[in-house]
């Protein structure tokens, strides 16, 4: 069983930064790409950022230029640095996890972490 746990969220005013982290574990988990989304009311969950292991990151048009996605390996973990952010940005957070546990292919889902951006 793999777990996804995220930290980081919070109230912060437009033009201000968060560093969101996110923690994958699991007895013969081997990660291959972890990624963050968020989903705002009434909109559908998007992919912000993603990485994989060997470090070849990819960005949302809206954040590029804005976050910075990195993954510690041997941690296991992903961080997401959000610098100057819009009300736009307002959103649960989610990290996803995708790799092998053991011989099969998984993919899991953090519970969330609230963001919210005051104008």
């Amino acid at each position: 069983q793999v777990q996804v746990v995220e930290s980081g969220g919070g109230l912060v005013q437009a033009g201000g930064s968060l560093r969101l982290s996110c923690a994958a574990s699991g007895s013969g988990f081997s990660i291959s790409v972890m990624g963050w989304y968020r989903q705002a009311p009434g909109k559908q969950r998007e992919l912000v950022a993603a990485i994989i292991r060997e470090g070849i990151s990819t960005y949302a048009d809206s954040v590029k230029g804005r976050f910075t996605i990195s993954m510690d390996n041997a941690k296991n973990t992903v961080y997401l640095h959000m610098n100057s952010l819009k009300p736009e940005d307002t959103a649960v957070y989610y990290c996803h996890a995708a790799g092998l546990l053991r011989t099969t292919n998984v993919g899991t889902w953090g519970q969330g972490t609230q963001v919210t951006v005051s104008s």
